[in-house]
């Protein structure tokens, strides 16, 4: 009887740990908008703006895409 009751108590420890383990702040939901980005600054456009870079994606592209 000893430990069942022991184990009964540590099994509803164990459902209030995982349950509380499962909670969430509300405040830190991110709520997003359709077409608007609001992440940190995206480093790699400023590369996309090089000429050299265009110019080797568009080789590659018409590489790939030749047999087609």
């Amino acid at each position: 009887m000893k430990y069942v009751k022991v184990l009964l108590i540590g099994l509803t420890m164990l459902g209030v740990l995982g349950v509380a383990g499962c909670y969430r702040n509300p405040s830190d939901v991110a709520v997003h908008k359709p077409g608007v980005y609001k992440g940190p600054a995206d480093p790699l456009i400023a590369k996309l703006k090089s000429p050299e870079l265009t110019k080797k994606l568009d080789d590659r592209a018409r590489v790939a895409f030749d047999d087609r």
